[in-house]
Formats: C-alpha cells, structure tokens, sequence
C-alpha cells in the first residue's frame, strides 16, 4: 500500500529559502523529521526504503513549508518528476537541508 503524507509548520514559512541558520528553523526542520516517523513506520512498516523532502524555488507550487514523506516504491500518477526525480532542483532531501541549516553563518541584525 502507498504511503505518502505532508508535514506542515503552524507557523508561515514561505519557502525553504526563509529558512535561517539559527536554534529555531533547526530545530523546527528536526522536529518535522520526528513528527514523520510515527505515521510511516505505523502504516507502511514493510517499506525500506523511504525520501523525506522539501520542494524549493522555483518549482514550489505552494509558498508554505511543508516537508514530503514517501514509503517507497511510490509511484506518482503526475509529478513523478518533481518528486522523485534524483538531484531535481526543485526537491531538497530533508537531511540535506538541516546540513545547510547547521552550516549556514549567523544572520547579523543592523538594528
């Protein structure tokens, strides 16, 4: 059976991009991560294989954060290449992001 759900902040954040190098988008992103575990390894525990994701400008069709969770094999009648497609510009690995977000200089106000 096909597994495949969304995991969307309360809070607005429009795109990946808004995301900063500081404790809070970390630790929100990391969370995220958690917060996709209970339902995939409930429902889908004979999967191996999972991708975990966000979809970046300029192929974000919806300026809200959300994170993509697929137990795989997942097939996608449409989009397939937007979501799946291996090294699209459009889809960042969730890993990847909170290496970007670990790495990142602090953000220096001018106030």
């Amino acid at each position: 059976m096909i597994r495949y759900y969304l995991v969307i902040p309360v809070e607005h954040i429009p795109t990946v991009k808004d995301l900063q190098w500081r404790t809070e988008d970390y630790s929100l992103v990391s969370h995220m991560l958690e917060v996709k575990q209970m339902p995939l390894c409930r429902d889908a525990p004979q999967s191996t294989w999972y991708r975990f994701g966000f979809h970046q400008p300029p192929l974000n069709s919806i300026n809200h954060v959300h994170l993509h969770c697929l137990a795989l094999p997942y097939t996608p009648r449409w989009k397939s290449i937007k979501l799946l497609s291996r090294g699209s510009i459009g889809f960042l690995e969730a890993d990847k992001l909170l290496e970007k977000l670990k790495h990142l200089p602090p953000v220096i106000s001018k106030l």
